[in-house]
């Protein structure tokens, strides 16, 4: 039965364009905010690393599996930040590679700081039919094995607002993408097939006790012709090292959050999915590990634990 499901799933997948790509979903992106806002490159004082990999729906075939890899910082004159994402998502018979330059200007306001993000980079799209489950072994659009390739250029906008305990961002990931076949200009809704995320974050962290702090956040996602989504978050610290927490994704699933800051530098982290759509019944949920390092001199100088 499973097979079935998944085989219809990817022919779903394969017969939409290779444009029609969606950004990719993650539990533990209000760890780094790179994942979603460009404007989050070079917020902390230092140089930030983060490696991400995430398995969802453990046990289906042909299931999402997802693997990122981030890193910024700021320049010398702190008013620019950088960062460079890579990521690759292997969904059924496609596989997709994004590699991501972020550009951020940041503005000091009162007490707080305003970043404005730009990024830029390719997608490449990779459909193997050699990975498809199918019936009719017969079928001749699927015998000899058929291989297609796309790369499409992309730019995403943001705007992040921070202080020492909240912050507040929206971003569109993928604002313009570029395909020959479609005119490139202002109006941004022929530029291209990509579907546009439009999100929403914010967060704030109450300081209970010298040990206790709470971080409630939340992201809301907009995108045209599918359900509004919310993610409601709440995460606890423990002595500056210990993160617990949770979070409800609207009509998908109960997330289980829990990270472990060995020190000012290394950051461990694990999040587990309980899926509370249909697909729970073919599935096992979804699994999510995060590794964070942070480079540079002055990292060792706050005695602070980073909350976003």
């Amino acid at each position: 039965m499973k097979k079935i499901i998944i085989s219809i799933a990817a022919l779903c997948i394969c017969a939409a364009p290779l444009q029609a790509q969606q950004d990719v979903m993650v539990s533990q992106y209000m760890f780094n905010g790179l994942l979603l806002n460009p404007a989050y490159a070079g917020s902390q004082k230092y140089t930030t690393s983060t490696l991400l990999h995430r398995s969802q729906w453990v046990g289906m075939s042909g299931a999402p599996v997802t693997s990122i890899f981030a890193i910024d910082g700021p320049l010398q004159n702190k008013n620019v930040g950088l960062g460079l994402m890579i990521m690759n998502d292997h969904i059924g018979a496609t596989n997709q590679t994004d590699v991501f330059a972020n550009y951020a200007y940041k503005i000091k306001i009162k007490n707080g700081t305003l970043a404005m993000g730009i990024k830029a980079g390719v997608s490449r799209y990779l459909y193997h039919s050699d990975e498809l489950i199918y019936w009719d072994i017969a079928d001749k659009l699927y015998q000899g094995g058929t291989k297609q390739t796309a790369w499409l250029p992309k730019f995403g906008v943001g705007i992040y607002y921070y202080s020492t305990n909240w912050y507040a961002g929206i971003s569109v990931p993928t604002l313009w993408a570029y395909d020959r076949n479609y005119s490139f200009g202002t109006d941004v809704n022929n530029s291209s097939l990509v579907d546009r995320h439009y999100m929403a974050t914010g967060g704030y962290v109450f300081t209970l006790n010298k040990n206790v702090k709470v971080k409630p956040s939340i992201l809301l996602k907009y995108l045209p012709g599918a359900p509004f989504q919310a993610d409601f978050n709440a995460n606890v610290l423990y002595k500056d090292h210990f993160w617990l927490g949770a979070s409800y994704r609207t009509g998908d699933a109960i997330i289980a959050i829990a990270q472990y800051q060995t020190n000012f530098r290394l950051r461990i982290g694990y999040s587990y999915d309980f899926t509370l759509s249909n697909m729970r019944r073919y599935s096992s949920g979804s699994h999510e590990i995060m590794i964070g390092y942070d480079f540079g001199n002055d990292v060792t100088k706050f005695k602070s634990p980073r909350f976003f």
